[in-house]
């Protein structure tokens, strides 16, 4: 928190929460079985090196599947999918009671084991992207000010939120205890230029291309357009999306009640897979933060509140 004694406050927030799986079965043959804690996707389950959380430590497991040549086919010849009811783990026991002594029960989290990577060209891989991108923006905006010495007029509140993934419930949390003014709401979003996605629904965002702001019904317009005329003029690239997910949206209006939101964001190819981001080498510590002061001239008793987002 930086001024908290002051009237006016702002929120700038990110969800620290990650999608996993809780074990929900242990077959007799000590073969694992899981259901979602979010929107893991069971796609790209199979194969993957995983971490089970128990009272007595990590346990490490591998989702199994079949070879290509043991897979068993329909008649048609058809390749088996995966499926949350047929992928499995196997943490090398060979019974329940195996199991069981590890410290692995129903209830257990499970998280892919994925270690922070760089790639080429600027870019990176690791779990739990979504979202801990947002983490890292609004930690950069806390160091900034510090460095610069810079006073702030109003207060802010530095907040990173929880359970998104499976409910927004940090966000409904933090529209009543704190009661912000205003909140810039920082997300992931999809780079549409990967394969296999249609431009035409999901517009154009990639990354490399600066944060994309959110444009909907939940977006206020004055605080939005204020962040777009300060990208312009520091020469900040910036790209633009509608708001369309429900869980967006439902997230934005949580904080409404209280607050003008706002979102940036930053473009991941694959969300909710293994992350790939853009970490925008050569501009950390460049711009300093945007200045906010106007956003509460444009604030009156009488106005409802509505959240701005960025991608």
């Amino acid at each position: 928190m930086i001024n908290p004694e002051a009237a006016f406050k702002v929120v700038i927030e990110a969800h620290a929460d990650e999608i996993s799986w809780f074990v929900n079965y242990i077959s007799p043959e000590g073969l694992i079985y899981v259901i979602r804690n979010g929107g893991s996707d069971q796609a790209i389950a199979p194969s993957k090196r995983v971490n089970i959380h128990t009272e007595k430590g990590i346990v490490k497991a591998v989702f199994g599947w079949p070879a290509i040549h043991t897979r068993l086919r329909s008649g048609d010849g058809k390749e088996p999918q995966p499926k949350v009811d047929n992928i499995f783990l196997d943490c090398g026991a060979r019974s329940r009671k195996e199991v069981e002594e590890l410290g692995i029960h129903v209830g257990c989290v499970v998280t892919f084991d994925d270690l922070f990577e760089e790639l080429n060209y600027d870019y990176f891989i690791c779990r739990a992207i979504d979202n801990r991108i947002g983490g890292f923006m609004i930690a950069e905006v806390a160091r900034l000010l510090h460095e610069n010495k810079q006073r702030l007029p109003f207060g802010l509140y530095i907040v990173n939120a929880v359970q998104e993934e499976v409910g927004l419930r940090g966000a409904e949390m933090i529209a009543k205890r704190i009661k912000p003014n205003v909140a810039i709401i920082t997300d992931v979003t999809h780079d549409t230029t990967t394969p296999m996605i249609n431009k035409n629904i999901e517009g154009e965002i990639k990354c490399g291309a600066g944060p994309s702001i959110t444009y909907g019904p939940a977006v206020h317009n004055i605080l939005r357009d204020l962040i777009i005329k300060t990208a312009k003029k520091e020469d900040i690239p910036t790209s633009c999306t509608p708001l369309a997910g429900a869980r967006a949206q439902t997230r934005m209006r949580l904080l409404t009640r209280t607050t003008v939101p706002l979102r940036p964001s930053s473009p991941s190819p694959a969300l909710h897979a293994h992350h790939r981001g853009d970490d925008q080498k050569g501009r950390r510590g460049k711009h300093h933060p945007p200045h906010l002061p106007d956003a509460a001239e444009h604030h009156t008793e009488n106005q409802l509140p509505v959240p701005v987002t960025f991608w």
